[in-house]
């Protein structure tokens, strides 16, 4: 059995790409995307028409609009191979405004359900910010499912926890390449694979605490940089991978066992936390790390939704 059969065993394997033609040879059960996977997927020839054809059909429109159009006929071809869910983002400029957020979670459902695709199929995916937070904390509410990306901290998880959010997605690799860099000549990369990699502690934790506490979130490890984070992880609820990855682990007949275990975390002696706004605040400013990478994240998706823009815009 490969690697990726062995898995699906564990974990509910998801698709990291807005590139649709992709998924089918990977069975995944659901499919996430970003504005820059969804960008570098219409600058192919094979997606141009699709971008062009939507474009086309809306024009008139105002532009972000025409963007939540594109970003949701993405979604629905996803949906067509994938019997999941897909993740669809609110636009990453919106990262520090809950009420434009909500608004924007609620046209791209609307476009969904329009479609004739149920909202139980679809995350919207929010920045986790302290305003994304409880944006989606107020979607929740209403029955819109939501996931919380760009999450860094483990602050970010509690207050994803308390908001009852559906999913959230912790960065393992962006959290290793900064400690990584951080460390510099340093750096010991034996020493820190494996169950050590940060970026695996750091989704080890949130799930202990998760589990710990009876909380429903779903945890996705999201954003890796080799096999060798995923297999670490083995047993998370979710794990969204990248095709390259994905290739790699059905090439590979190399053994995987369980590495996660909810039962053994419901056991563990883990403190309960409480945040208010200027406690999260305060611990999310506390970790240079998160503080950084949120910050980087943020300005990436706005730059790759503005370059989306332009590229509309020329149509």
């Amino acid at each position: 059995m490969n690697q990726l059969d062995q898995l699906k065993r564990h974990t509910t394997v998801v698709a990291d790409t807005g590139n649709f033609l992709q998924l089918a040879q990977f069975t995944p059960r659901d499919a996430t995307t970003n504005p820059s996977l969804i960008l570098k997927a219409v600058q192919q020839v094979e997606y141009a028409p699709l971008l062009a054809d939507t474009v086309k059909a809306h024009r008139g429109l105002p532009l972000d609009q025409v963007v939540d159009r594109v970003l949701v006929r993405f979604g629905l071809e996803i949906l067509q191979v994938v019997p999941g869910r897909v993740s669809t983002e609110v636009d990453a400029r919106l990262s520090f405004d809950r009420a434009a957020t909500v608004a924007r979670a609620h046209r791209l459902i609307g476009l969904y359900e329009a479609a004739g695709i149920g909202r139980e199929r679809v995350l919207i995916k929010i920045a986790s910010t302290w305003e994304g937070i409880q944006a989606a904390a107020e979607l929740e509410r209403e029955g819109i499912h939501c996931n919380l990306t760009l999450l860094f901290a483990f602050c970010q998880a509690v207050a994803c926890g308390d908001a009852g959010v559906q999913l959230i997605s912790p960065f393992v690799g962006r959290i290793y390449d900064w400690y990584k860099k951080s460390a510099g000549a340093a750096w010991d990369e034996a020493a820190m694979a494996g169950a050590n990699d940060p970026g695996v502690r750091s989704v080890s934790q949130i799930y202990s605490y998760y589990k710990k506490f009876g909380i429903a979130t779903e945890v996705m490890g999201a954003s890796f940089r080799n096999v060798g984070q995923i297999t670490a992880l083995a047993g998370c609820d979710l794990l969204t991978i990248s095709p390259d990855l994905l290739a790699q682990l059905q090439a590979s007949e190399a053994p995987i066992e369980r590495a996660l275990d909810a039962a053994a975390a419901r056991d563990a002696v883990i403190e309960r936390v409480t945040l208010d706004e200027a406690a999260f605040r305060y611990a999310l400013n506390a970790d240079a790390m998160a503080t950084e990478k949120l910050a980087e994240g943020i300005r990436a998706f706005a730059v790759d939704a503005g370059k989306l823009d332009q590229m509309i815009q020329a149509i």
